[in-house]
């Protein structure tokens, strides 16, 4: 029987699912281009990645996730805990496996947008602190409560962004990290004690009008972050296609067997 305690809400998603353009036409020198971007690293450079918006199985979810077992490359997956139930829980595990490869962390509460200014956030400074702990809280206790010892308390806000006063609500109700974009920190700084395990590159909300001018602008990204020795992934798997798996299959393998890259995840990078 379903745990009703978190089957009685369950708010409709709102998950884009355009695909960029850069995944409908793959260069043919798509290999050596990522191998020339990996030959330039330097060394010891740590490489993780973060799937977010998930939360229900599907043929993208399922495929996402034989990628990563295949190569047997950590994962962090962004969980929203509105939309996750009982059921979608199970099938996820059953699916992923128990194994240390996952990183089962909380994506905000619901993904929903509170600013009616600027730019879109659901922890932004248009909500007291009172609402944004609240559902804070709450999305922690379900994820906690579905997942049991699978849950890790890190915590990774839609749309990257979060305010000062939710930074201070993250730290003293026990989240050890949060992974925002790169340069969130230099305008949001956090509290003591609370790291950012920023992302830098993106795979699938791209919005170049080309696919060259995306395949120029991703390996541009791909180049400057794994100079900095630190290259956050971000993924989304409802905005894959074929090429877009093939392609990640292509990167896990070449981080993972390049001697330049280490493949971590969260806990490896505190």
């Amino acid at each position: 029987m379903a745990d009703r305690a978190h089957v009685c809400y369950m708010p409709a998603m709102i998950v884009k699912n355009l695909v960029s353009s850069l995944w409908q036409a793959v260069p043919a020198d798509v290999e050596h281009r990522l191998a020339a971007v990996l030959d330039a690293a330097p060394g010891q450079c740590r490489v993780f990645f973060r799937a977010d918006d998930v939360a229900v199985p599907g043929r993208a979810m399922a495929r996402m996730l034989e990628v990563f077992t295949a190569n047997r490359v950590p994962l962090c997956m962004a969980v929203v805990p509105a939309w996750l139930n009982a059921s979608r829980w199970h099938e996820l595990r059953a699916k992923a496996g128990e194994s240390s490869q996952w990183c089962w962390h909380q994506h905000g509460w619901r993904h929903h947008n509170h600013q009616t200014m600027g730019k879109k956030g659901e922890f932004g400074n248009e909500r007291d602190a009172q609402a944004k702990q609240a559902d804070i809280e709450r999305g922690r206790d379900k994820l906690a409560g579905l997942m049991g010892r699978d849950f890790q308390p890190f915590f990774t806000p839609p749309w990257n962004r979060f305010d000062r006063e939710t930074g201070e609500i993250l730290a003293r109700t026990g989240f050890r990290a949060v992974s925002r974009s790169a340069g969130e920190g230099k305008k949001v700084p956090l509290p003591p004690g609370l790291p950012d395990l920023f992302i830098n590159t993106d795979l699938h909300t791209r919005n170049e009008s080309t696919p060259a001018e995306g395949w120029d602008a991703l390996f541009a990204e791909f180049k400057d972050a794994l100079a900095t020795g630190h290259c956050g992934v971000m993924l989304h798997h409802q905005r894959t296609n074929g090429a877009a798996f093939d392609f990640l299959d292509l990167l896990l393998r070449a981080v993972r067997s390049h001697p330049n890259t280490e493949a971590v995840t969260f806990d490896d990078l505190l």
